[in-house]
């Protein structure tokens, strides 16, 4: 017969299992997807990805996703390092986004779906999430760590951690 302790850590362990596969059949069938007026960018898998990235995203893309995460167009082309005049020109001509600069929209875009739904669909939460310091990432700002695929990823951790009912 179990006892009380080992029967309790066993539902628990079956309970963060389930949540687990869950977890990994959601990211499986879930497609990401970027909406510019020129079209749709959508990708299921890596290999995918790769190949938006080769092809490059139209600079219209940094406009969606300075919306989604409901942040300034300038705190995005700070980050890409772009200046605002070539981003107007470019964006005007419909040309495309470097390879580096088009895989940064497409790894903060799926930033914002992961989030979006760790939040349970409340865009507005998400959102306001983004501009708190959190303890989990030494103090700092979610959004202020978009400079860098590195911290693209502990944010991504730290939603991790958000989801699972740990600190974050």
């Amino acid at each position: 017969m179990e006892t009380k302790e080992h029967e309790i850590s066993r539902r628990s362990y079956d309970t963060k299992k389930s949540i687990q596969r869950a977890r990994k059949e959601r990211s499986k069938n879930q497609e990401s997807r970027i909406t510019v007026s020129t079209g749709e960018y959508a990708w299921a898998n890596k290999m995918d990805r790769v190949n938006l990235i080769r092809k490059g995203l139209p600079y219209e893309a940094i406009d969606v996703l300075s919306k989604r995460a409901a942040l300034p167009v300038k705190q995005f082309l700070r980050l890409f390092g772009i200046p605002q005049t070539t981003y107007n020109k470019k964006k005007r001509d419909q040309e495309l986004l470097s390879g580096r600069d088009s895989e940064m929209v497409l790894v903060l875009t799926e930033l914002m779906d992961f989030g979006v739904s760790v939040f349970n669909d409340e865009v507005e939460k998400f959102q306001r999430w983004l501009k708190k310091p959190n303890i989990s990432l030494g103090g700092v700002t979610p959004e202020s760590l978009f400079d860098s695929i590195t911290g693209i990823h502990e944010v991504s951790n730290s939603l991790n951690r958000l989801e699972y009912g740990n600190l974050a």
